[in-house]
């Protein structure tokens, strides 16, 4: 069956349509991992989203229960140049089309996805409407143009704190959208994890007596999370915190610096991202269209620890006298390379040196 893509340029791809047959607007932009497909799909970040893959054959390997980054998706399309409907994987359990068909999210294959992606790098990302081919275009352009997608974080976030118990340190873990990836980092260091949602209090969280703050990722333009901004201004200096994506650009704004959208934004497995301390490179997994100001750090207390060598973009901060360090992109991987895992070993050193040395550390680390 054949449906289309509508761009709010006036630009239409027609295809075939794989997956539900909901007709469902977002913004479209790229993905340029060559694996991953089922991170990507459950990955809160990528809410009210419509994702083109660069890669030309997605679904070669299925779906597996293991893979999943959160258990109810928020992105609104996939696009593909093929799909795969006979998956080949010895943890295959169902194909791709069928899992989209259960979620009711929308799918087009057969288009010029070179075309799609440079036209998101030309003009940058776009909205767009996945429809049937009876749908009136420059009716759908005039829809999508007065379209604003808002309240990301209030919908991917969890409702309740919860627990994921463990014998270490205990983490507080806000969760803005949080990827399941960055949860087993911790659970699999020891740590005793509260995941609690994006507007919870600085007062409540300190109630609950953690060595550690984690600031997960999430979707969205952080200046929409004033709550997140005032909780990080009411812990910082108090707790050790460490930040990830939207995380690291709450962070930032919460000590005074500024955040602007991206042209086309960062989503892929394979970003290099310099480490300005030692001069190393890791190769980083990555998912914002939103960046830390460059300019506006100067007159802060931060410090820029991590640049993007693709464009020069702010990838890591650190607070000159506070235990509190941030990065753009994720160590947690899933998917991607695992180059920068480490940063959660930096975490727990830095909880253990503010407990070896007490508040005085704390406040003026």
């Amino acid at each position: 069956m054949k449906r289309q893509l509508i761009l709010e340029d006036g630009t239409v791809f027609v295809g075939q349509a794989f997956g539900g047959e909901i007709d469902k607007s977002g913004e479209v932009v790229f993905n340029t991992g060559m694996t991953g497909y089922q991170e990507i799909l459950s990955d809160p970040s990528y809410c009210s989203q419509i994702v083109t893959l660069t890669y030309p054959l997605i679904g070669n390997y299925g779906i597996n229960r293991d893979d999943f980054e959160s258990i109810n998706p928020f992105i609104h399309g996939l696009i593909v140049k093929e799909i795969c409907n006979h998956p080949s994987n010895f943890r295959n359990e169902l194909a791709l089309d069928t899992y989209l068909k259960e979620r009711n999210i929308p799918g087009l294959s057969g288009i010029d996805t070179r075309k799609l992606t440079r036209l998101i790098r030309e003009h940058g990302a776009l909205k767009g409407r996945l429809c049937g081919m009876d749908t009136d275009i420059e009716e759908t352009v005039s829809q999508l143009k007065a379209t604003v997608f808002k309240d990301h974080v209030k919908r991917v976030s969890t409702k309740d704190p919860y627990p994921s118990p463990g014998r270490g340190y205990r983490v507080v873990l806000v969760d803005f959208g949080m990827k399941h990836g960055i949860l087993r980092e911790l659970n699999n260091r020891g740590c005793d994890v509260i995941v609690v949602p994006y507007h919870t209090t600085a007062e409540e969280i300190l109630r609950l007596n953690p060595d550690g703050i984690m600031l997960s990722n999430g979707p969205g333009d952080p200046k929409d999370v004033p709550e997140a901004i005032e909780m990080i201004q009411g812990v910082l200096g108090k707790i050790p915190l460490f930040g990830i994506c939207l995380g690291h650009q709450l962070f930032a704004l919460a000590c005074g610096a500024n955040t602007v959208k991206l042209k086309f934004g960062h989503r892929g497995s394979n970003h290099p991202v310099k480490h300005l301390e030692t001069g190393k490179v890791a190769i980083t997994a990555q998912n914002h269209g939103y960046t830390v100001e460059e300019s506006s750090i100067v007159d802060t207390s931060l410090e820029i620890t991590h640049i993007a060598l693709n464009d020069g973009t702010v990838e890591g901060l650190r607070h000159k006298t506070m235990p509190a360090f941030t990065v753009q992109y994720h160590p947690e991987a899933s998917p991607g390379p695992e180059d920068a895992n480490g940063l959660f070993n930096q975490f727990l050193t830095m909880i253990e040196n503010c407990q070896k040395e007490g508040e005085v550390l704390c406040q003026n680390a």
